[in-house]
């Protein structure tokens, strides 16, 4: 009976957030609770929940994903009934006067808002690093970029802008810049297609589709990424063709990506595939050489600007990436970070050889065609022994290493998992695998000779070259 009184008189208490506060740093140690826990401000309680607030989405991921269990119980030792903790990004720089006002009319606008509104917001991300200043432009994307800069002057100037591509050619960088331009002056949604789909499809089960048309249809420019993901979904598919007749009727500004032209997309209806087709439609291409040596030559200066010490990244080596890396931009700019990487980590100016191996899945090269039987081959013919020496069961230390060699050499220039590796050579286990890749892995740290040898035959199972090192 007393232990109910008692609880009875905890639930009705008003939670005390600074004792709170206070158990925190003391269960979860000073520098957690400064780094991130110090962050969490108090805003309001529930019936059975409490609404936090913390500044940043990335912070209220970071404490959800380590702390939220660890807090929610100190929370409910002092209020049983709180079961969850629910947190509102809102970044509040004021003393505690200017944060009650701050929080009043937080929820004062909350009553006003929907809920759907409210999360929109949440994914509505115009990223302001990604904008026509920093977009570079040559044959294969002018005709994007410049229809993308005159909508951004003029909304509905061609309508809709509909932009594709393949992966990584820049097309949600130029709806970025487009967002970024118009939100100055106009309402701006920017949203993927598999965000669209999911709030559509959370609206119908949550009863609040007059809540979601209302915003769709409200905005002065929507821009929507990789619209070929809205295939399937009949009932979404409606409220999309509806929504884009609303908003063209009211002139505002539609912008669409895909990966493909709009006659190509599957599984999208004919009549919204026809109101894609009735404004401009543009393509991106791959990028052409010296579209590709002009961004490597930037991101390679924007790097090294990065740090305090320089990387010398030669010409020939930037020549070389800007001819043989050519599928994407995306790609290119991530064989830039791997070379700048390496630099770092082994405080060396790559040469040739090791570019070509840092990128050797990257690289238009036919020779790049890896397989077991030709490492075999090779290995066997640069230490002068038969495969079947290799193969067989014996232990001599002139078959032994140049095994381990063959072994480890599949390991990394392959895709093939330790069974199959065994397999190849002769049924071996796989931990006799695992201990001949550990095994030149160490050779390799403290004998020159083995590091020299592996880096040849690198460069022979390659690009079949037996000088270059």
């Amino acid at each position: 009976m007393n232990n109910s009184i008692i609880n009875k008189d905890l639930n009705n208490q008003s939670l005390n957030w600074i004792k709170i506060q206070d158990e925190m740093k003391d269960k979860l140690g000073s520098d957690v609770y400064e780094s991130w826990l110090k962050k969490i401000n108090f805003l309001e309680e529930f019936n059975n929940y409490i609404l936090l607030s913390v500044p940043t989405r990335f912070i209220r991921d970071w404490i959800t994903s380590r702390y939220l269990d660890q807090i929610l119980q100190l929370v409910k030792q002092y209020k049983k009934n709180i079961v969850r903790i629910e947190f509102k990004i809102l970044d509040i720089k004021a003393n505690k006067n200017d944060e009650k006002q701050a929080t009043k009319e937080t929820f004062e606008i909350r009553e006003n808002v929907s809920f759907i509104k409210d999360s929109y917001l949440q994914y509505n991300r115009i990223d302001p690093n990604k904008n026509f200043n920093n977009f570079f432009t040559g044959s294969s994307n002018k005709l994007a970029y410049e229809a993308s800069l005159k909508v951004s002057e003029n909304i509905s100037h061609y309508n809709p802008l509909y932009v594709y591509g393949g992966v990584g050619m820049g097309k949600t960088h130029l709806l970025n810049s487009i967002g970024l331009q118009l939100k100055k002056n106009n309402k701006v949604m920017f949203i993927s297609a598999e965000r669209f789909m999911y709030q559509f499809v959370k609206s119908i089960k949550s009863n609040d589709m007059v809540k979601f048309k209302e915003y769709f249809r409200n905005t002065d420019v929507l821009l929507i990424d990789d619209i070929q993901f809205m295939n399937g979904k009949e009932a979404m598919q409606e409220e999309f063709f509806h929504t884009f007749n609303s908003l063209l009727e009211k002139g505002s500004q539609i912008i669409l990506s895909a990966d493909r032209p709009p006659n190509k997309l599957s599984r999208i209806q004919e009549r919204i595939k026809s109101r894609f087709s009735g404004g401009l439609v543009v393509d991106i291409q791959k990028p052409d050489y010296e579209l590709r040596k002009r961004i490597v030559e930037n991101k390679i200066n924007e790097l090294n600007n990065l740090y305090s010490e320089n990387i010398n990244i030669s010409k020939e080596i930037q020549n070389f990436i800007s001819t043989e890396v050519t599928a994407s931009i995306r790609e290119l700019i991530g064989a830039i970070n791997r070379i700048i990487s390496f630099s770092r980590i082994y405080n060396k100016t790559p040469n040739l050889s090791e570019i070509k191996i840092v990128l050797k899945d990257l690289l238009n090269l036919s020779e790049n065609k890896v397989t077991i039987d030709s490492i075999q081959t090779i290995v066997c013919k640069y230490f002068k022994i038969s495969k079947n020496e290799m193969l067989s069961s014996r232990r001599s230390r002139y078959l032994v290493r140049p095994r381990q060699t063959a072994i480890y050499l599949t390991k990394i220039l392959t895709s093939k998992s330790l069974p199959e590796i065994g397999r190849e050579f002769s049924n071996r286990d796989h931990t006799t695998i695992i201990h001949s890749v550990k095994t030149i892995e160490k050779l390799k740290e403290r004998d020159p000779e083995m590091l020299e040898n592996i880096n040849k035959l690198k460069n022979q199972v390659l690009y079949n070259k037996e000088n270059e090192i």
